[in-house]
C-alpha cells in the first residue's frame, strides 16, 4: 500500500509560510535590503525552490545555498531540506526539518505541526517508523484531531506492524471526515493484515463508493478475496485492475498475481499477492 503523502509538495510551501504570523514572516527577511514586501518575496522564493526540488534536487540545493548566503535564513534551510528529501537523503532531510521547528514553528501550532509532519514523512521514508510516529504524535499535540496527521500516523504504525493502533487512528480520522477514501483503503489494508477479511472488504467497498474505479482498491479487493479462499473472484478483480490501469504499479502487480496463480485458477488462494510497488517519491 502506498501513502500519497502531501507534505513535501511544492504547493504546501505556501501553506507553511502562510501559517506564520505577519511579524514572524517579516522577521524571516534577514537581508539588509528587505522591505515591506520581503515576506511575500520569501514566500515566492520558497515556492519556486520547493517546486525545483521535486524536478531537480541538486539544482534546488545550489539555489538554497545561494539563498542562504544572501540572508534567506531558515526558509533557505527548509528549501535545502526539501531538496535533500527529493534527492533521497531522507535522514538528513528529516533531521533538518526537525531542527527548524523551534524557529519556524515558534508560537504557531499549525506551522510547527506542518514541519513535524514533513519531518515524520522523511523519517518514514528513511525506514524509521518509530521516529516518524513520534513526530506525527508531536504534530497532533499541536493540532489535535488533524485528519491528515491521523492518517499519516496510522500509516507509520502500520509500517511498524502495529495494525490495531493504526486502525484506531483511522477510526478517528473517518469519524471526522467520513469521505476520505484513502483512510478506508488504509484501514482495509490493516484489517487484511489482521485476517479480518470481511471488514477489509467492507472498507474497500466504502473506498470504491467514494472513488469508483480506483485500481489500487480493486487490486486490494482481489488480494483480500484470494486470502479468503475465493481465487476465481480474486482473478476477476486482478483482470479488472489491468483493464482499468494497465501501465500503473497496480496494473503490473495485478498482472503478476494473475501469472502466479494461472496454474491454480479455481482453487483456493494461498496468498494475497502484491498490493503495489513502493513509491519513489511522496
Amino acid at each position: 500500500m502506498t501513502r500519497r503523502n502531501p507534505y513535501l509538495s511544492a504547493a504546501l510551501a505556501l501553506g507553511l509560510f502562510a501559517t506564520l504570523p505577519a511579524t514572524q514572516a517579516a522577521s524571516a527577511a534577514t537581508t539588509p535590503s528587505a522591505g515591506p514586501s520581503s515576506g511575500l518575496d520569501r514566500n515566492r522564493e520558497l515556492q519556486a525552490c520547493a517546486a525545483k526540488a521535486e524536478a531537480n534536487p541538486d539544482g534546488a540545493k545550489a539555489d538554497a545555498m545561494r539563498w542562504q548566503e544572501q540572508g534567506g535564513g531558515d526558509f533557505a534551510k527548509l528549501c535545502y531540506a526539501l531538496a535533500q528529501f527529493h534527492a533521497g537523503e531522507f535522514k538528513a532531510a528529516g533531521t533538518q526539518m526537525e531542527a527548524l521547528v523551534p524557529t519556524l514553528g515558534k508560537d504557531d501550532p499549525k506551522a510547527a505541526a506542518s514541519l513535524l509532519g514533513r519531518a515524520g514523512w522523511a523519517w518514514l521514508r528513511a525506514g524509521d517508523q518509530g521516529r516518524a510516529e513520534r513526530l506525527y504524535s508531536a504534530a497532533l499535540d499541536k493540532t489535535p484531531g488533524d485528519t491528515d496527521l491521523l492518517i499519516d500516523r496510522a500509516f507509520a504504525r502500520a509500517e511498524g506492524e502495529r495494525f490495531w493502533d493504526a486502525i484506531a487512528d483511522l477510526d478517528a480520522a473517518l469519524s471526522r471526515d467520513p469521505r476520505r477514501a484513502d483512510a478506508y483503503l488504509y484501514r482495509a489494508t490493516a484489517n487484511k493484515a489482521l485476517s479480518n477479511y470481511r471488514q477489509a472488504l467492507a472498507d474497500i467497498d466504502h473506498a470504491l463508493e467514494l472513488k469508483p474505479g480506483d485500481p489500487e482498491a480493486i487490486l486490494l479487493r482481489g488480494n483480500v478475496k484470494a486470502l479468503g479462499g475465493n481465487l476465481p473472484a480474486a482473478r476477476d478483480d486482478w483482470s479488472l485492475t489491468r483493464r482499468v490501469s494497465p501501465d500503473s504499479d497496480w496494473g503490473r502487480a495485478a498482472a503478476d498475481n494473475l501469472a502466479r496463480t494461472a496454474d491454480v485458477a479455481g482453487a483456493k488462494g494461498k496468498e494475497a499477492g502484491k498490493d503495489t510497488a513502493k513509491p519513489k517519491s511522496p
